[in-house]
């Protein structure tokens, strides 16, 4: 329950979906004749919108919270495990694997196996549930592209229940115990994870991914774009994360 009541709340407090609604509540007014309200909640929705998609307003932003851990080049000799944390999929088997599971995904596993293949005698863990309408679990569609990229099935370890990253650190708990081990996510994601994963009294090595920003993109890009808005959203839903796990203690 608490899952599905977080899915909804968070749909409701994203960046496109504020300003649509700030247009929506403007036409209620205009509407009801309220001329002046109606200027004011347009001008604001406007001006909410387009900040939100410029990016030398988010990359900033987005860059900070992506850079909260450096990226881990060379994987530790005394790792046991690497646990990819999931993301998501559409089982379709009429596309190849690749196009199944979503960028994100692809991105933290292929680093994950860049990890893995600096060791040996480590296990690789992926997990991730079906969602509400897929066949197949994020886990094992996960398992699937690594075994596809040469990682021997043996080498794999597959948690298809977790359904968020709370969920995947009481699974580590379990799982990994006290061996040491890396967490690879993406960059905007490896801040609330460590958190949650430390709530755990679990000390994973960080390895971020799938970095949105550089130091070239912060300086230098000065258009509109729906990538920025897509990057908005993202850093909306980890800063709401992070307020959900204050909120919980």
């Amino acid at each position: 329950m608490e899952f599905i009541l977080k899915k909804i709340v968070s749909l409701f407090l994203m960046p496109l979906s504020i300003g649509i609604g700030l247009m929506i509540l403007a036409l209620i007014f205009l509407y009801l004749g309220k001329i002046k309200k109606t200027k004011y909640l347009l001008a604001i929705s406007i001006s909410w919108l387009f900040l939100f998609s410029y990016p030398p307003f988010v990359n900033p932003i987005l860059h900070k919270l992506e850079n909260n851990y450096p990226t881990l080049q060379k994987a530790p000799q005394n790792t046991k495990y690497i646990y990819v944390l999931g993301g998501g999929h559409a089982t379709d088997d009429t596309q190849p694997i690749t196009s199944q599971v979503n960028p994100t995904s692809v991105v933290r596993l292929i680093e994950g196996i860049r990890l893995l293949n600096q060791l040996d005698n480590v296990k690789l863990i992926v997990s991730g549930y079906s969602g509400l309408f897929d066949p197949t679990s994020h886990a094992i569609m996960q398992s699937r592209l690594a075994i596809s990229l040469g990682i021997d099935k043996e080498r794999i370890i597959i948690l298809s229940s977790p359904k968020d990253t709370k969920e995947e650190a009481l699974e580590a708990k379990r799982v990994i115990k006290d061996n040491p081990f890396i967490l690879v996510t993406s960059a905007s994601h490896i801040t609330r994870a460590m958190k949650i994963f430390h709530s755990q009294n679990l000390y994973p090595i960080p390895a971020p991914t799938n970095h949105l920003t550089s130091i070239k993109i912060v300086k230098y890009s000065n258009i509109l774009s729906t990538d920025t808005l897509l990057k908005s959203r993202i850093m909306f839903h980890e800063f709401i994360g992070m307020l959900w796990l204050k909120i919980r203690g």
